[in-house]
């Protein structure tokens, strides 16, 4: 039998989100197979099986979260594995298999149009595949653009040899762009604490990763709509606008609310800039980036405990983050507020939201805390850690951050099982996850059940 039509007939019984699920499971399947052959690893080097699986997990999920020192277990050849692995699970494997196929001049079916559709949470058909096209040409020209500008600006201020400047500045800006947070060195990005260019550019590229791909698409269009001129008014999308403006209320709050917490904490003593910088720094990446510029042990617990919640809402829909996402919780809140003031519909800039979409929102804000606060019970009785620094860990891996106060390669296995299981939904998505269990065909009920009234609170 052709492989293709073997993979037809298997892709037929399934629904398009299991489909999806059980490509990303199938990716870190494959991972783990390669992660474990010696020509990827130094000599020497061992790694157990469950931390075969978490760093397979870590690098699909673009986390970050290592139980061991990648630095010293993988040679070249596997950073390089690691980073292909990294770029794969931050486009994702619908996007990378499709733009292959493109490359190659391959026609792009409905199904697989469908599989694009759902991967990147995006709501028609109609133009997934331009959206791919686009969105690679864009992520890859910033990681190329930003590496170029750090490997210079390295090069001239820095007496690191040619080939450390190269490597630190693309390989920095690759970690930002598609929001890694890994870390090769085993000190982040502490030595640039007071170097504010290089933050400034960091921050930027993880707003790109971050802010979500269909947004991107959009600024594309209407900088072309500027040099055009058309005579037609450019709209953006209530997607667009609901993104933008929900990741930079969180952006600008979460830094507000740090100074805040901070000013006569750990920024007791340091000059506004200094601590503006920390500020703004740990609002981008908490979000879902997970580089630092000084270790997480120097902020007090509110701010870690603001950390955890940044990093549970996480990044944009359709972008390289995980989380709930800023569309979700921005929904939520809109959808408060109406029921507060008494309204019958739920809107934003003028558009009412579907009820389908809040009844979504609600549920997967919902079953993310449960599953957070199930998680965090279970290492607290499972591990020997303080309650904030096991918060940290679980919102971090669900977030798909990588941030952590240093307690990942102590975990115990059933630890290191939640932690995985954690940045596997988290990059999955829980709406999906939850998804999985309906059936691809529902079955319609022609009759209604009387409405009957009780009481509650």
């Amino acid at each position: 039998m052709n492989i293709y039509k073997f993979i037809a007939q298997i892709s037929n019984r399934f629904s398009t989100i299991q489909l999806i699920v059980l490509y990303y499971f199938m990716v870190v399947i494959v991972a783990s197979i390669l992660l474990v052959l010696p020509i990827f690893r130094d000599p020497g080097a061992d790694i157990s099986f469950i931390d075969l699986i978490f760093t397979a997990v870590s690098t699909v999920s673009v986390t970050g979260l290592a139980t061991i020192n990648l630095g010293e277990t993988f040679n070249v050849a596997g950073i390089i594995l690691l980073q292909c692995l990294f770029m794969l699970g931050s486009l994702g494997v619908m996007m990378i298999s499709t733009s292959f196929m493109l490359i190659r001049r391959k026609k792009v079916s409905l199904k697989q149009r469908q599989l694009i559709m759902t991967d990147m949470n995006q709501p028609k058909l109609s133009g997934t595949v331009r959206l791919i096209r686009t969105t690679i040409l864009i992520i890859l020209g910033f990681e190329f653009v930003g590496g170029v500008i750090l490997s210079t600006y390295f090069y001239i201020f820095s007496d690191w040899p040619l080939k450390e400047v190269l490597f630190h500045g693309f390989f920095t800006s690759f970690s930002a762009v598609a929001n890694v947070g890994v870390d090769l060195t085993g000190q982040m990005l502490i030595p640039f604490h007071n170097d504010y260019f290089v933050q400034l550019i960091i921050m930027l590229l993880i707003v790109v990763g971050g802010i979500g791909f269909p947004v991107l698409l959009e600024v594309k269009d209407f900088l072309q709509y500027r040099r055009t001129k058309k005579v037609l008014p450019f709209r953006f999308s209530l997607f667009s606008k609901i993104t933008v403006s929900s990741f930079f209320i969180l952006l600008f709050g979460g830094a507000l609310c740090i100074w805040l917490l901070e000013y006569n904490q750990f920024f007791k003593g340091m000059t506004f800039t200094e601590s503006a910088f920390y500020s703004f720094f740990y609002s981008v990446t908490t979000r879902n980036a997970g580089l630092m510029t000084t270790s997480l042990g120097n902020f007090s617990e509110g701010t870690l405990l603001l950390f955890s919640i940044l990093m549970f809402i996480g990044a944009s829909p359709s972008s390289v983050g995980g989380g709930i996402r800023t569309t979700t919780l921005a929904i939520v809140v809109v959808y408060l507020i109406s029921f507060i003031r008494g309204h019958d519909q739920v809107a934003l800039f003028r558009r009412r939201i579907g009820r389908d979409d809040v009844q979504k929102s609600i549920a997967v804000f919902i079953l993310s805390m449960t599953l957070c606060m199930i998680s965090i019970l279970v290492l607290s009785v499972s591990e020997s850690h303080e309650l904030i620094t096991l918060i940290v860990e679980v919102t971090s891996a669900f977030g798909t951050t990588g941030l952590s106060l240093g307690i990942t390669p102590t975990l115990t296995v059933l630890g290191k099982l939640i932690i995985i299981i954690l940045m596997f939904v988290g990059r999955i998505g829980m709406l999906y996850m939850v998804m999985l269990l309906v059936p691809k065909h529902k079955e319609d009920k022609n009759y209604h059940y009387p409405t009957e009234k009780i009481i509650i609170g």
